[in-house]
């Protein structure tokens, strides 16, 4: 992964065989990151999606396996407990075969290259578990 800082934005650019999350983590890291908004497209060749069951507060989860293109990945960095903590949704393609998936992002290995960029918000939000809706919120 290469990045560049430009004032309150990073572009970065995720290789192939690297996973998304744990890319934008580093990033966050090595750039002392407590709130952003993320944006992404590229490709994967490996993605959990998932979405949350409500009335059994876990996520449900499908992974998928082939050449698919990123239409959209979308989603936020804060802080929970001291760490950072992101939570992004993805929207997965493949044309030629007439699929699209989409969910929260659980996993996602670049396949050729991904494009992404931060925008870093000057301030901190942290997050708390809630019991009543079974996730961990924004708390202000």
């Amino acid at each position: 992964m290469e990045y560049r800082r430009f004032g309150d934005k990073i572009i970065f650019r995720i290789e192939k065989g690297e996973e998304v999350l744990t890319a934008i983590r580093t990033v966050c890291e090595q750039e002392n990151i407590l709130l952003a908004s993320v944006s992404g497209i590229g490709a994967v060749g490996d993605v959990i999606l998932g979405v949350f069951n409500s009335e059994r507060f876990e996520y449900e989860t499908r992974q998928f396996v082939g050449d698919m293109e990123i239409v959209s990945c979308v989603g936020n960095v804060s802080a929970m407990n001291g760490e950072t903590y992101l939570h992004l949704h993805m929207t997965v393609g493949n044309v030629t075969k007439g699929m699209v998936h989409a969910g929260h992002l659980s996993k996602a290995i670049i396949s050729l290259t991904g494009e992404f960029i931060l925008q870093i918000v000057d301030g901190q939000v942290d997050r708390k578990y809630s019991p009543e809706i079974g996730l961990n919120l924004i708390e202000f």
